[in-house]
C-alpha cells in the first residue's frame, strides 16, 4: 500500500507469533518469529521466505525486539520468566537475563543500551542494561503489564496495563512513573509515533464486543481520540511518516478475527479493513 508516495510492507503473524525484522549488513533483512508452543524462534530470510534456522532452547517464548545495529534480538521467555540474547551472526542464544514473573511485552531503546521488559505476573517493569545483561533496575507499575513501547528520544516508556485498564509513563533517567494515563479499556498494545507526540493504544475491550483504539497527547498525557476498531484488537504499528496506524484484530477463541484496521491519524478514522489470516496478533512495518 502506497502512501506519500513511500511503499511500506506491512507484516502479520498468527496468535501463536511474534514478529521483528533484521537487517545484518548488506544482506536482506531477517524475520525473527516467536514460536509460544513450539518453544523456538524461526529465523525467515525475508528476500527468499525461507526459514534458514530454529534458535530452540525457549520456554514459551512470547515478545521480542531488535537492537537498532541489528546484531542482538531479545525474547521474553513467559515460562521460564527471562529474557534469552540472540547474537544475529550466528542465530544463537549468548545470554540469560533473570527478570520477574510472566515477560510479555518487551522493546529496546533508540540508542540499544537498554531493554524493557513488561512482567505481566509481577506488575513490573525489568530495566536491563545491554552492556553487561544485567538487570539494572525493576519498575513498579499497573497490574498485568503487556504492552511497552519507548519514545524516539529515548526518554519515555509506555507500558500497557491491562489489568487495571491504564497507561503507565516511565521516566528513563529515574526509571520512576511519572504520569499515569487513566481511561482505557484493557489495553494491550502501544506504540509511539516517530515524533514522539502521539502514543497508540489497543484497548482489547470485552467478551464478544468491537475494540478500540486510544489517541495519547504525549505532552499532556490525556486521551484525545478513541478510534473504533475490530473485535479484540492486540497488536499496534505506525508508518514512518506518523500518517497510518495500523491494527490486528485478533478476535476471540469462538470468534476469530480476520482483519486489520486503517487508521488514519490525521481524521483518527479507519479508511480501511484488510482481511488477513486467522486471529492476528502482531504488525510490523519496515521503514
Amino acid at each position: 500500500m502506497i502512501h506519500n508516495k513511500k511503499l511500506y510492507s506491512i507484516a502479520l503473524v498468527s496468535i501463536a507469533m511474534t514478529l521483528v525484522l533484521v537487517s545484518i549488513a548488506d544482506a536482506a533483512p531477517f524475520a525473527y518469529i516467536t514460536n509460544l508452543d513450539s518453544n523456538n524462534v524461526s529465523v525467515i530470510n525475508t528476500a527468499t521466505n525461507n526459514v534458514t534456522t530454529t534458535v530452540s532452547g525457549l520456554n514459551n517464548p512470547y515478545g521480542v525486539a531488535v537492537n537498532p545495529a541489528g546484531t542482538k534480538v531479545y525474547v521474553t521467555n513467559s515460562g521460564s520468566n527471562n529474557v534469552s540474547v540472540i547474537d544475529t551472526a550466528t542465530n544463537m542464544v549468548t545470554a540469560t537475563v533473570l527478570v520477574e514473573t510472566n515477560p510479555y511485552g518487551i522493546t529496546v531503546n533508540p540508542a540499544g543500551t537498554k531493554v524493557y521488559v513488561a512482567n505481566k505476573g509481577s506488575n513490573n517493569v525489568s530495566v536491563i542494561d545491554t552492556a553487561t545483561n544485567m538487570v539494572t533496575a525493576t519498575v513498579p507499575v499497573g497490574t498485568n503489564p503487556y504492552g511497552v513501547a519507548v519514545n524516539p528520544a529515548g526518554t519515555k516508556v509506555y507500558v500497557a496495563n491491562k489489568g487495571s485498564n491504564t497507561i503507565s509513563v516511565i521516566d528513563t533517567t529515574t526509571n520512576m512513573v511519572t504520569a499515569t494515563v487513566n481511561g482505557l479499556n484493557n489495553p494491550y498494545g502501544v506504540a509511539v509515533n516517530s515524533a514522539g507526540t502521539k502514543a497508540y493504544v489497543t484497548n482489547f475491550n470485552t467478551y464478544l464486543k468491537d475494540g478500540t483504539v486510544s489517541v495519547i497527547d504525549t505532552a499532556t498525557n490525556s486521551v484525545t481520540a478513541i478510534v473504533p476498531v475490530g473485535i479484540d484488537p492486540n497488536g499496534v504499528a505506525i508508518t514512518p511518516d506518523g500518517s497510518k496506524v495500523y491494527v490486528a484484530n485478533n478476535g476471540h477463541e469462538y470468534l476469530p478475527g480476520k482483519t486489520v484496521s486503517e487508521i488514519d491519524t490525521v481524521t483518527n478514522n479507519v479508511t480501511a479493513t484488510v482481511n488477513v489470516g486467522t486471529a492476528p496478533i502482531g504488525v510490523a512495518i519496515t521503514p
